[in-house]
């Protein structure tokens, strides 16, 4: 009998400790996520009583709760709605539907997170009513103006980066649209807004600077080739190429040309440096082809290619694909065939470069802020990697100057200040070009590095070029954060 009592006692032990460390794991480590699942019923019920927290840039909030006489208590107000879009987001309690930072952000904004239990207690005790956090973001009011305004009507985005902590200064994605109007309480006039910028043609409802339908890159990926090149050490900016004014891809017999169908300059070869400087397809796609596609893919990955981002926004991967044939390795030479990018991703390329190689991982919340204005936790600058050393990225650098110096992108041109520039004029097909632009100021000294994508060929077909449309936005950029 007694043996059997032990035995028992023993099972029941183990079930009391199974049922201890399922309780546990519910009410501490997934408290949270369960908190914030969707189909929570009673803590979006509950989050109503609580006037979200405010978000804020530079000191000012762009996205605040006021009261309001129906049953959701507060209603949420957007400040310059369609310039903050693609960062806020917004939160319609009568849809129970939030996007951006609204979402990514929702149980410290709404109060209702792990982070909030302290918060709680203190409003039992003074009997105040309790509220939600706010958030502080690493954005600059005046580069998300000068990028916003600079878009202006064009089909496009800009992002902004600080290269040595990968802070985002500013992300912008036009057209944008007033989150307001999807705020308001009323679920039937919210639907049919909804159901009008789903329709139409020009897609407000992308986030294009971080997702959307992906464009390629264009000549901004011959940074990531001439990093590939450098890293090897087989080459230097030095190091010559074949000048033909016409190329025959491997394997095929298609032929691709400079955009101005003559040679990279005169002579029977040219170096890489001059190749960047002058934006020539050609030569690059030789050397994509010398280099291999493992190599250029592997060296994309370093500066985050194949990827998605928590910013804390979530990014679409950008595209690097395996196993290409020499004839597509040679057209992602110049960013053509199937490689695919965000503007988040080119500047992510950019800012490695401008921080000696080393890339951060792109972040745009500092620090959520309770009610009595105490920091409850703050974001700390973190690597993703090293894509290169920083001799290389000198390199790279030198041949970005010189683009915008005296070369292909003259268009982004600082009186004063020396800025590192790629531009990039994308084909697709019949269609109209993708114009980009990346590089990152002072050259020596990088406060901000920045990529602008303007689809639809800015208007202009397949006239408009990186030079003449996205360089002068980014430029606009570059004077605001330096505060010219």
């Amino acid at each position: 009998m007694t043996k059997e009592l032990r035995r028992l006692s023993i099972v029941m032990l183990f079930m009391f400790i199974a049922l201890f460390a399922a309780t546990s794991w519910v009410q501490v480590v997934a408290a949270d996520s369960l908190a914030q699942d969707s189909h929570n019923k009673r803590t979006r019920l509950d989050s109503y009583g609580i006037q979200r927290g405010s978000i804020i840039v530079d000191g000012t909030a762009i996205a605040t709760s006021v009261p309001s006489d129906d049953t959701y208590r507060f209603q949420r107000v957007y400040a310059d709605a369609p310039m903050w879009e693609p960062v806020t987001g917004y939160f319609n309690p009568a849809l129970d539907s939030r996007t951006g930072l609204e979402q990514a952000m929702n149980a410290d904004l709404s109060g209702t997170g792990a982070n909030a239990f302290f918060a709680e207690i203190d409003r039992i005790l003074s009997g105040q009513p309790q509220r939600g956090f706010s958030v502080e973001l690493s954005l600059d009011a005046a580069a998300q103006k000068a990028a916003f305004d600079a878009l202006g009507d064009l089909q496009g985005a800009v992002v902004a980066i600080e290269p040595s902590s990968g802070r985002i200064l500013a992300l912008v994605s036009t057209p944008g649209f007033d989150t307001n109007l999807l705020a308001t309480h009323d679920a039937d006039a919210a639907n049919a807004t909804y159901d009008q910028l789903q329709d139409d043609s020009q897609k407000p409802l992308s986030n294009r600077a971080i997702a959307g339908d992906l464009n390629p890159p264009g000549s901004t990926f011959k940074l990531v080739v001439a990093a590939a090149a450098y890293a090897s050490g087989d080459y230097t900016p030095d190091s010559t190429l074949p000048n033909p004014a016409l190329y025959t891809l491997p394997g095929s017999s298609n032929r691709v040309s400079n955009a101005w169908g003559g040679t990279c300059g005169e002579g029977e070869s040219v170096t890489i440096a001059e190749a960047i400087r002058l934006s020539c397809n050609i030569p690059m796609a030789e050397l994509a082809v010398e280099l291999g596609d493992d190599a250029i893919r592997e060296m994309a990955e370093k500066f985050g290619f194949n990827q998605s981002f928590q910013t804390p926004l979530e990014s679409t991967a950008s595209s690097y694909p395996r196993a290409l044939d020499d004839a597509q390795t040679a057209l992602t030479g110049f960013g053509q065939g199937q490689v695919t990018a965000t503007p988040l991703q080119i500047a992510m390329v950019s800012a490695g470069i401008a921080n000696d190689g080393v890339v951060m991982n792109p972040h745009m919340v500092d620090a959520v802020i309770g009610n009595d204005l105490s920091v409850i936790r703050s974001f700390e600058n973190t690597e993703f990697g090293r894509a290169l050393e920083a001799d290389a990225a000198d390199d790279v650098t030198r041949a970005m100057v010189a683009s915008v110096s005296n070369g292909a992108a003259q268009g982004a041109r600082i009186d004063g200040i020396d800025v590192a520039g790629k531009t990039g004029t994308a084909e697709n097909g019949n269609k109209p070009h993708t114009l980009w632009f990346t590089g990152f100021a002072p050259a020596d000294d990088p406060a901000v590095a920045v990529a602008v994508v303007v689809e639809d060929g800015g208007g202009q077909g397949q006239s408009g070029s990186g030079d003449t449309i996205a360089a002068p936005i980014a430029k606009k950029v570059i004077e605001a954060v330096l505060g010219r």
